[in-house]
């Protein structure tokens, strides 16, 4: 099957894992061509979804049977196998359906690509976006392989320090981050099945609920670990906002409130989440999202 791979999915990619990226978009047209068939069912492609998710391709297909699916095909550095575990143990409750699976590839239920959270007024889809993540903390699967918070924020804290070696304006901003990491994974004792990277562009709209999570990056520990990306979306309108830094903090109170999270640990996860984002970001070359993130940070 020839085509080319949006834009944003190639640029991702070769941000993450470098050459095994360009390695693994040349094989694409053939990975996808046997993800068709070893799902167990003879796929119809419609078409590539773009400008689609950063972490694989997603194409809209058709079952032999008429039914409309999406088939999500991943490179092996983003762990497909823990994606299809999350979603098969979740089986539809507040986050898409797994249909089937094969080497590499999801077969999922069909949303609608084009219509996330995102599209709602922002109190609307903050509203939603609780409802639905309140569905996936559920009790991890016995004998689960996935890594914990504390193990996942431990292998970003290392480039963090790095960066701030380099640019020593971020050190405050840097050692504040990771301070607030060291006291929430010293005292957390909460150890849920989490989504991992929980915001409103990857609550979707359905057909068999009103909106339903796609795109984790499951792991498990502390409700307020999950919550801490979604603070900050539409980074960029607080930021133009004078009243941007109240805002923010209105954000962790009234999420914190909602689904009966501390605040104090939401504020803290929030502020890890916000400078580990801002500055790989900076290392990645996108200057502009790492220093609105860290902007963001700053106020926290």
């Amino acid at each position: 099957m020839d085509f080319e791979p949006p834009q944003r999915l190639v640029r991702a990619l070769g941000e993450s894992y470098g050459d095994a990226a360009a390695d693994w978009l040349a094989r694409l047209p053939a990975l996808t061509g046997e993800a068709l068939t070893s799902t167990g069912r003879e796929l119809t492609v419609d078409r590539v979804v773009a400008p689609g998710g950063r972490s694989g391709l997603v194409l809209l297909v058709t079952c032999p049977d008429g039914t409309p699916a999406a088939l999500k095909i991943v490179p092996p550095g983003a762990a497909p196998g823990l994606e299809r575990a999350a979603l098969a143990h979740w089986n539809g409750w507040g986050a898409v359906r797994l249909l089937d699976d094969g080497p590499g590839a999801l077969l999922l239920e069909r949303l609608h690509p084009e219509v996330s959270l995102r599209s709602l007024p922002e109190a609307k889809a903050l509203l939603e976006a609780a409802g639905t993540v309140r569905r996936l903390w559920v009790e991890p699967p016995t004998g689960h392989g996935f890594e914990t918070v504390t193990e996942r924020t431990a292998r970003q804290a290392e480039p963090m320090r790095a960066r701030a070696a380099a640019d020593p304006g971020l050190e405050p901003l840097v050692s504040a981050a990771r301070a607030a990491r060291d006291e929430l994974t010293g005292s957390s004792t909460e150890l849920l099945l989490l989504h991992g990277n929980f915001r409103q562009s990857k609550v979707l709209a359905g057909e068999r609920a009103p909106w339903l999570a796609v795109g984790p990056e499951p792991l498990v520990g502390e409700r307020a670990y999950d919550l801490a990306r979604l603070v900050r979306d539409r980074v960029e309108d607080l930021i133009a906002s004078p009243a941007g830094p109240a805002s923010a903090r209105r954000r962790i109170k009234k999420l914190a409130d909602a689904l009966d999270v501390d605040r104090e640990r939401l504020h803290g996860w929030t502020l890890f989440r916000a400078v580990e984002s801002g500055t790989r970001a900076l290392a990645a070359g996108r200057r502009q999202e790492g220093e609105l993130t860290l902007e963001f940070a700053g106020w926290l």
